[in-house]
C-alpha cells in the first residue's frame, strides 16, 4: 500500500525526492528541506504554492539556487542589488510592480506583473518587487551563482533582514 501511495503521489506531480523523515525546521513546508546538490526533482509550481516563508532555499549548488518566495499584502521584497549574478523571478500567485534600474534611487524600469510572469534581473541592477494585490505573491527565484546559505528559511522578511 505505501508504494501504491508513492506512486499515486508521483502521477499527482508531488516531488520524487520528499522522504516521510525529511522535515523543515523553523515550521514551513512539511517535508521540503534544501536537496542541494544532489540530484533532485519536483513540481516547482507546487511547492511555491505551498510555501509560506518570506524565504526558502530549495536546492543550492555550486553554481546555481533555487529560492521560494511568500511576499505579504502591503509588503515588498526591498531594494537590492546583486553585483556578481543574474536573477530569474516568476510568479506563480499575485500580483505587483516589479522596478529595476542603475542606483537605488533610479529604478527607472516599472512593469505591473502577475501570475504567470517572468522577471529577469541583470547583476548589477538595483529591484524590488512590491505586492500590489490583495493575496501574497509566491514566487520562485533562480539565482547563478547562489545568493543565500545552504539551507536558508526566513519565516518572515524581518527575520531575513536581521540575517543579513
Amino acid at each position: 500500500i505505501c508504494h501504491c501511495q508513492y506512486l499515486l503521489d508521483l502521477l499527482q506531480g508531488i516531488s520524487a525526492q520528499r522522504m516521510p523523515n525529511q522535515r523543515m525546521p523553523n515550521q514551513g513546508m512539511p517535508g521540503w528541506r534544501d536537496q542541494g546538490p544532489e540530484p533532485f526533482s519536483f513540481n516547482i509550481r507546487e511547492a511555491t504554492l505551498q510555501n509560506d516563508n518570506y524565504r526558502q532555499t530549495i536546492w543550492t549548488g555550486e553554481h546555481l539556487q533555487i529560492t521560494l518566495m511568500s511576499i505579504g499584502v502591503d509588503s515588498d521584497i526591498g531594494e537590492e542589488a546583486h553585483t556578481d549574478h543574474d536573477q530569474f523571478i516568476r510568479l506563480e500567485q499575485g500580483e505587483g510592480l516589479v522596478l529595476m534600474g542603475d542606483s537605488m534611487d533610479n529604478m527607472d524600469y516599472q512593469a505591473n506583473v502577475r501570475e504567470g510572469y517572468a522577471i529577469v534581473i541583470p547583476a548589477g541592477k538595483w529591484h524590488n518587487l512590491v505586492n500590489t494585490g490583495n493575496t501574497p505573491v509566491k514566487l520562485y527565484s533562480i539565482y547563478a551563482p547562489p545568493e543565500h546559505r545552504h539551507g536558508t528559511v526566513h519565516q518572515t522578511k524581518e527575520e531575513a533582514m536581521e540575517d543579513q
